[in-house]
């Protein structure tokens, strides 16, 4: 027994561990912040928090006494909860027995009222049993002379019927007829009872043999054979047209069949295809014939045929499906005799045709899909911000768009749009093909205009203008693209997108950088006595201003292709099919255009670069060890000054109105020359301290000239933008730096890597290698140096190269335990 005490001790005193969930619920009901609460809690963690230096374990005993009194409140809760379940059991027991008696009581109350209400239901049947049996009665009455009336009226109707069929009496039968076969219906569920079916089979009779009788009556009237009868329609023939509305619907279709094939096979002789009036050049005669005929029928057969038949509209629908086979037939056999303004022509006055049915009829015989529906285009936008109307659509006018707003595809106004002119689409390969000549000759024409006038002459105020042969080409494209989709907005669209795109690349070689001028192999080298000689204002640019001017204008050129190529891409898919916008890409030549934006930058970057070449050159031969006071900027500086001061204004006066493309500029003349200028800073050696000085000084006045290089020479004072500052401020910064490496004394070693280190941050041999250069050491010193160079380099992080900047790594957990270890020995050392 004995034995066992240290266990149940050990036990008691063992944390006792819970399940996360259960822990996670605890916390839940009982949320607290004490220490003590925590699953995770840490005894040593917790006395460190109490005691965190030695002087606050004089406090010891207070703390211990605050512990030992939260103690006993803890006791004293837990004996007075305890106390407390005491009786919860039986309390709880009690509980349980009061609902289960209330329950039982609850269920016995629903079982009354339940037999209540089946009790009550059973009543109400045995006093409603007798009206419900007089209810069916009267309604089975009511029913049977409903039946026997309507049957009355059948066979009445029916002898009626077929008396008045023999007779001829249309007008009376029209109306009879409806109304038997309105009584008919009411009968369809007592086609079992055989006179009810005799009925119902004379019916059928006496319709076929009105329908038959009906199209006999036309026949006579409107022969398929020999000339029409003259003189008006005859009331039997209006009233036998109210009959067949009731018939089966294939009478009216017959009777409107026959009616119009009579009544255009006069067209079909007139214009047959060896006619001379069936050619395109005669197309209005067609035209022409077909309001003659309308006119006619309106006349003579207008109050025949119901207006719900819409007999007018019928037959110009059939004269227009007609045409069309008998124009595709036509333009196959004689295909090489269409010419383009033939076909324009024939095309403008079957849309002019087109556009006055839709004025006249509303297109309700169009149900079956005969004519094609395209979708308007919408209302323009950009590129061509006029509207699609005037001279330059040769003839052919579009609507004009209520909105500038671009808005989605919407149904077309003109339902017939497309029913004649949709057989000349197979055609339009002779207009495709013009377009292309004509493209290829203003090109051309564009390229001798160049070369005549030469390059736009300077001018500071309207410099850098778009060449004015752009603007020409894409207004005409406007009137190809507007005229092409009327003709069509299927596959000759995309036809005509090829042709624009093969015009759009070669404006972009021909015109814009064919004509872009040619860099020449620099100019020798400049001595220090030539720079110092050289005067304010003289010309070391190898581009001339009007060459200056002649790249802005292209530059501008090219932008405004970049810009309008897209809003044309818009434009023709606004304009095309819905099922062939995905074809449509411009996508190429917008890239073309691009490129020419970035070599007209690249040329004005080399030219500005190649200007202060010959001053760099004359400060890497400048002999600064001899240099013995620190002046004003050197004459180098000075003649990079002017360079900047003589082609920046021009460049960024010639491209005002394209801001973001001179800021593209001044970022890759700043990426070329800072590397430059550094690469030749590395090449002056030796160097003294005060040529250093004196270098240092020049390196700060170019800085501040490059900051201010955006609104050089400008009244208008500008900040320059934050990615050039950036640029500027980072690459003129190193070169101060190496200057300040240098400048610094290489004894004692140590000191003077650890500051090239922290100076540079370049982890490059290379680099220090060519400051030891500019410091003018011997190779014995540079050496040591070198080594003791790679000793102080940080090791790289892992995964690194060891390469580019360094970088500071957070220490590990094994360095921070081993400072902590330090720390505390030398505190104890020092109690």
């Amino acid at each position: 027994m004995e034995e066992d005490e240290p266990e149940l001790e050990a036990g008691l005193e063992a944390a006792l561990e819970l399940a996360p969930a259960v822990q996670a619920a605890i916390e839940q009901v009982f949320p607290s912040q004490d220490p003590l609460d925590r699953a995770d809690f840490n005894a040593v963690e917790y006395i460190n928090a109490l005691f965190p230096t030695e002087q606050s374990l004089a406090n010891i005993d207070e703390v211990v006494n605050k512990i030992r009194l939260k103690i006993r409140r803890l006791d004293d809760n837990i004996r007075t909860v305890v106390r407390g379940q005491t009786n919860v059991g039986q309390d709880g027991r009690q509980a349980l027995e009061e609902a289960q008696k209330a329950i039982q009581q609850l269920f016995g109350k629903i079982k009354d009222i339940k037999d209540k209400a089946e009790k009550s239901e059973q009543m109400v049947k045995e006093i409603t049993r007798d009206i419900k049996q007089l209810d069916h009665a009267k309604r089975h009455l009511t029913t049977s002379i409903t039946t026997l009336n309507h049957l009355h009226m059948l066979a009445g109707g029916v002898d009626s019927l077929e008396a008045m069929t023999r007779r001829r009496q249309y007008g009376e039968v029209a109306n009879l007829l409806q109304g038997v076969v309105n009584v008919l219906e009411h009968f369809n569920k007592y086609m079992g009872i055989p006179q009810i079916r005799q009925l119902s089979e004379r019916v059928k009779a006496a319709q076929n043999e009105l329908g038959q009788q009906i199209l006999a009556d036309f026949e006579e009237a409107f022969p398929s054979q020999g000339t029409k009868r003259t003189g008006g329609p005859s009331n039997v023939l209006r009233d036998a047209c109210l009959v067949a509305n009731v018939l089966d619907p294939r009478i009216k279709q017959e009777i409107i069949k026959k009616f119009i094939k009579q009544h255009l096979s006069e067209y079909l002789v007139l214009f047959q295809e060896n006619q001379d009036v069936a050619w395109l050049d005669k197309i209005d005669r067609r035209y022409a014939w077909i309001k003659r005929q309308l006119v006619d029928y309106e006349e003579k057969y207008g109050r025949m045929f119901p207006a719900e038949w819409c007999m007018t509209e019928r037959i110009a629908v059939d004269f227009c499906h007609i045409t069309r086979a008998e124009l595709s037939k036509i333009m196959r056999t004689r295909a090489k005799e269409i010419e383009v303004k033939l076909l324009l022509f024939a095309i403008q006055r079957t849309t002019n045709f087109e556009g006055l049915l839709a004025k006249r009829f509303s297109g309700c015989t169009l149900a079956d899909g005969t004519g094609k529906k395209p979708e308007v285009p919408p209302p323009s936008t950009n590129p061509f911000l006029e509207d699609e109307t005037g001279p330059e659509t040769d003839e052919i006018v579009m609507e004009k768009s209520d909105t500038d707003k671009p808005k989605k595809p919407k149904v077309p106004d003109n339902p017939f749009h497309g029913i004649v002119s949709k057989c000349f689409e197979p055609h339009l390969y002779v207009y495709i093909e013009s377009q292309d000549k004509n493209l290829g000759e203003l090109i051309d024409r564009f390229v001798a205009d160049f070369k005549a006038q030469g390059p736009p002459k300077p001018n500071v105020d309207e410099g850098g203008a778009v060449l004015p042969s752009c603007a020409d080409l894409f207004v005409y494209y406007k009137k190809c693209m507007v005229q092409c989709s009327q003709l069509s907005t299927g596959e000759p669209m995309i036809a005509l997108t090829t042709i624009f795109q093969k015009y759009l690349r070669e404006y972009a070689w021909k015109i814009l950088s064919g004509n872009l001028p040619k860099t020449t192999s620099s100019s020798g080298g400049l001595t220090i006595t030539s720079l110092l000689k050289e005067k304010e204002g003289s010309e070391v640019a190898k581009f001339t201003l009007e060459e200056l001017c002649l790249i802005c204008s292209i530059l501008s050129t090219a932008e405004y292709c970049l810009a309008t190529t897209q809003q044309l891409e818009e434009k023709l898919k606004e304009k095309v099919d819905t099922s062939l916008m995905e074809r449509i890409n411009l996508t190429g030549e917008m890239d073309t255009f691009s490129i020419v934006i970035s070599n007209s930058i690249q040329l004005l970057v080399q030219d500005l670069d190649a200007a202060c070449d010959p001053a760099l050159t004359a400060m890497s031969k400048m002999q600064w060890q001899n240099v013995e006071h620190v002046g004003d900027q050197s004459p180098y500086v000075t003649s990079v000054i002017l360079h900047i001061k003589q082609n920046v204004p021009i460049i960024r006066d010639n491209l005002a109105s394209t801001r973001k493309y001179f800021t593209q500029f001044c970022i890759k003349f700043a990426n070329s020359f800072i590397p430059k200028f550094i690469n030749h800073l590395f090449k002056c050696k030796p160097i003294s301290m005060v040529g250093a000085e004196q270098l240092l000084l020049d390196t700060h006045s170019l800085k501040m000239v490059l900051l201010d290089l955006p609104s050089i020479g400008s009244q208008v004072v500008r900040k320059a933008p934050a990615s050039y500052t950036k640029i500027v401020v980072k690459g003129m910064t190193r070169a101060e730096m190496i200057l300040k490496v240098v400048m610094a004394p290489h004894e004692p070693p140590v000191v003077f890597v650890d500051n090239y280190i922290k100076l540079l941050a370049d982890c490059s041999t290379d680099t220090f290698q060519k400051i030891l250069d500019m410091k003018g050491l011997k190779r014995s010193e540079q050496s040591s140096m070198l080594d003791l160079f790679r000793l102080r380099l940080p090791s790289p992080p892992p995964g690194g190269d060891g390469s580019g900047s360094l970088s500071l790594s957070a220490p590990t957990p094994e360095q921070e335990s081993s400072r902590i270890r330090k720390l505390e020995k030398l505190i104890k050392k020092r109690l």
